[in-house]
């Protein structure tokens, strides 16, 4: 792999004021964003089951009781994405638990990819490649 990437993209300078990690940054937070992506998955799940229940409800469910648990659940999934953002990364994928860090390389923005499950960040893409777009950081100069 070349590290040049095989897509089409417009170059996105750096923004003034925004957080960019290298990947070492990136790999010394994962343990603390780690542990916010597996409450936001459990959250996630928890409040896609309430609302199921609550576009189906059976005869015994208190609709009103079940609405009140949902606000509280995305309330608490709110905290949980504003947390992330505060660290200066962004949620891709609820499910999944996909995050990207934001960073430079060659003087322009790209995103280091990390997904639930995975020990480190292995992988980065081009702000407008995505998920599908993922290429090695291995071919990220000064990765280690």
């Amino acid at each position: 792999m070349t590290g040049k990437s095989s897509f089409a993209t417009a170059p996105h300078p750096p923004q003034g004021g925004k957080k960019y990690f290298s990947v070492s940054e990136a790999n010394r937070a994962l343990p603390y964003v780690a542990g916010i992506v597996e409450d936001i998955t459990r959250c996630y799940r928890h409040a896609v089951e309430i609302r199921q229940r609550i576009e189906q409800p059976s005869a015994d469910e208190q609709l009103d009781a079940l609405k009140d648990e949902y606000e509280q659940v995305m309330d608490r999934l709110n905290s949980l994405i504003d947390e992330l953002h505060q660290v200066g990364v962004e949620l891709k994928d609820f499910e999944r638990g996909l995050l990207d860090f934001p960073a430079v390389h060659d003087g322009r923005e790209i995103c280091l990819c990390w997904h639930r499950g995975e020990e480190r960040i292995q992988a980065w893409h081009e702000i407008d490649a995505g998920y599908a777009g993922r290429q090695d950081v291995a071919s990220l100069p000064g990765h280690a």
